[in-house]
């Protein structure tokens, strides 16, 4: 008999179980391949040496993307929460376009956005966001096609040509915006990423709730 567990917003994750619900949605199965667990130690790797001051004010500064915390001493477990383990999720879709360290510094920056926004997404009844005939009805010609009654986007703004992620301080624009459709920019020279994040976020919580914590040691490489 198969059990259904429901995961709030609230729960926390180990490694292994993030990994594994990546690799899902990914469609590469439950069993995340070394290229997945690569690309998730260096991204958690960069966000640890990049260090933070929790009392700056800026939110690059002040803010890891993926810890709550700053490092325990050995031997101690992390675990991550639902939103650390969804910024996983957009970091590993942004190493597609940017370096880790670009990506650390996008998903930290964005944060004190992103991650009640997060909570709130998930918060939404999945029966009214996902009904079809809503979705269709509410469609108009020249709007980005979405499965959401309620689409949130999360967009990148940044200059084509230049080197992102290099040793300077250029990171792109970034924002999360409650809007029908993102504004794109109409400066020359200008690109845009767009994710659209209430269908991602909930398919992602819905991934979590199908994994199980490894036992203390595995699934940590």
């Amino acid at each position: 008999m198969n059990e259904t567990r429901i995961v709030t917003s609230m729960a926390s994750f180990k490694r292994n179980q993030v990994l594994e619900a990546i690799s899902m949605m990914l469609g590469e199965g439950s069993t995340p391949s070394k290229t997945l667990k690569t690309a998730v130690k260096r991204l958690l790797d960069t966000d640890r040496q990049l260090k933070r001051k929790a009392r700056s004010s800026d939110p690059e500064q002040a803010n890891y993307a993926f810890f709550s915390s700053d490092a325990p001493g050995s031997g101690v477990e992390i675990l991550f929460s639902a939103y650390e383990a969804f910024a996983m999720r957009l970091g590993v879709e942004l190493l597609h376009r940017w370096t880790q360290r670009t990506v650390v510094k996008i998903l930290r920056q964005v944060r004190p956005h992103l991650e009640p926004k997060h909570f709130e997404i998930l918060s939404w009844n999945p029966q009214e966001l996902f009904d079809w005939e809503e979705i269709l009805a509410k469609a108009k010609p020249g709007d980005l096609a979405v499965s959401s009654t309620r689409p949130v986007y999360f967009q990148v703004v940044s200059s084509m040509g230049r080197p992102l992620g290099a040793k300077t301080n250029d990171v792109p624009e970034v924002a999360v915006v409650d809007a029908k459709t993102p504004q794109f920019p109409r400066e020359p020279g200008r690109s845009i990423t767009v994710m659209e994040l209430t269908r991602l976020a909930h398919d992602f919580q819905t991934a979590l709730a199908k994994t199980m914590p490894s036992k203390r040691g595995r699934g940590n490489a």
